[in-house]
């Protein structure tokens, strides 16, 4: 099986390395590193044994040009291997070329645009229709300077913050736990950021939906 939650890398190997898998499943689920916390923990908790995880390097997600030919070289290498490999990722930022690679290999992936539409529900995310929020998961507020602090460049030039937040109003905060310390690194974020501060938790959504419709195949 994939390593239990405690013995998982840490996020900065989950950001730029990623997650081999490990195990003898015979389901395998290609993710963000971003989610890797995620899927194991609904993995351990609903006791999919069956269910085994790759993740390719969380950094992707500033890179979404580079997503599509990173799935599909992951799901090539481990083809051979498993019976049934899913993709757990959004559109994220790809403008349909990763879409159009899992149809292309007969692979399914998370419907949404990303991450922030599926934790809350793509249906109740686009309803909400929200142009001025700027949305956190758990993992990026544990990883806020490393994808967003520095790649903006804020550490060098913090007087950069208002030019690229001037359309933004507040940042959400997605909380897939109950961490009170996450929240209180959520609420400096905002104030960073001078944006106001709202923590919606959504638990793990849609991605608990599509898991538990793979693994029980």
């Amino acid at each position: 099986m994939c390593p239990a939650m405690t013995s998982l890398p840490d996020d900065t190997t989950l950001t730029d390395i990623g997650l081999q898998a490990r195990g003898t499943g015979r389901l395998l689920v290609i993710a963000c590193g971003a989610l890797a916390r995620e899927v194991l923990a609904l993995r351990d908790q609903n006791g999919w044994d069956h269910l085994d995880l790759t993740c390719l390097p969380a950094i992707l997600h500033n890179h979404p040009d580079r997503i599509d030919t990173a799935v599909r070289e992951a799901v090539a290498k481990h083809r051979d291997t498993y019976k049934d490999i899913f993709v757990a990722y959004g559109d994220c930022g790809t403008g349909g070329a990763l879409e159009a690679t899992c149809r292309d290999l007969k692979v399914e992936m998370i419907a949404g645009p990303h991450c922030y539409s599926f934790f809350e529900g793509n249906d109740t995310f686009a309803a909400r229709d929200e142009i001025t929020a700027f949305y956190l998961t758990d993992f990026l507020v544990r990883q806020f300077d490393a994808f967003v602090w520095k790649p903006l460049g804020l550490d060098r030039h913090p007087d950069l913050r208002d030019m690229y937040f001037a359309h933004y109003e507040k940042l959400v905060y997605q909380a897939q736990t109950d961490d009170p310390a996450l929240t209180a690194t959520a609420k400096a974020c905002a104030d960073r950021l001078g944006l106001a501060f709202e923590r919606r938790f959504t638990g793990y959504g849609d991605l608990a939906t599509h898991l538990a419709g793979w693994a029980k195949g």
